[in-house]
């Protein structure tokens, strides 16, 4: 039985101390792993990419490819830039294992419109986050993000257990309230804010622990896991969920790199 199954691309980060392993998958995959889970990855990249080493002890369907999804993030006082290089192949509804279907949690989290959305309907028995950015971005051809509007929104959204996005996901007010009405759930991730939960008509903006900010990416992706985690943990409490995801995801935030915010996540949990 799987715990925690996340459907996404894996990436390769190009930064200034060299190309770093990312994406929804790793992130929100590896932070599952040290929360203990049980996890597994479906994701797409270069047919030699090495996924014992990008992806230890979890399992992994890979979907071969000819490139590798290959992000570049660029922080600014303006917000984050994020050009795309290079993209793997789609993950369909035939990639999925039959025997991945009943995974506990089940996290949709696709970065460049890979995932197809009617996967949705597979999991009938499991508590199903999405992570929506990949259906909320385009790019140009050199290859700068921007936000779109999602049209397929108002009927995937009402099938998830939870939706997470950021303020940076949205094209405006509309949009966010909009999402609320469709959505059970929505959790709106707000940086060093913390995070504002929207349960019916209830709103609660729910603070972050103050930390020395280093390295930002992965953040919200590591918020998603936690809350998901959290949320199964505790039977649909997204209060508590938003509170012990936060405290996680800004933990992380204060190391450079994957393995070393894996790190400072296992000292606030041990």
């Amino acid at each position: 039985m799987i715990d925690y199954l996340v459907i996404g691309h894996i990436t390769a980060d190009l930064t200034p101390s060299g190309t770093l392993v990312g994406g929804t998958v790793a992130y929100s995959g590896r932070t599952a792993q040290v929360l203990g889970c049980k996890t597994a990855v479906l994701s797409s990249a270069d047919a030699a990419y090495d996924w014992q080493q990008a992806m230890p002890d979890i399992q992994v369907q890979a979907v071969p490819a000819e490139h590798t999804s290959t992000f570049e993030n660029i922080y600014t006082a303006k917000g984050r830039r994020q050009i795309i290089h290079s993209v793997a192949a789609p993950i369909t509804k035939a990639d999925v294992p039959s025997d991945w279907r009943r995974a506990a949690i089940v996290h949709l989290g696709p970065l460049t419109n890979e995932v197809d959305p009617e996967m949705i309907d597979l999991f009938s028995n499991s508590l199903v986050g999405l992570t929506p950015q990949g259906w909320l971005r385009r790019w140009d051809e050199g290859g700068v993000v921007y936000a779109r509007a999602w049209a397929a929104a108002e009927w995937i959204l009402p099938q998830a257990a939870a939706v997470i996005l950021s303020y940076e996901d949205l094209l405006d007010d509309a949009m966010l309230e909009q999402y609320r009405q469709w959505s059970k759930l929505l959790v709106m991730t707000e940086g060093v804010r913390g995070c504002t939960v929207f349960l019916d008509d209830e709103i609660r903006q729910i603070p972050a622990p103050s930390v020395n900010q280093v390295e930002p990416t992965g953040a919200g992706d590591i918020f998603a896991a936690a809350f998901l985690y959290r949320l199964y943990q505790t039977d649909g409490n997204p209060w508590e969920a938003a509170r012990f995801a936060n405290k996680i995801a800004s933990r992380s935030v204060t190391q450079t790199g994957l393995e070393a915010k894996l790190e400072a996540i296992k000292r606030v949990i041990t």
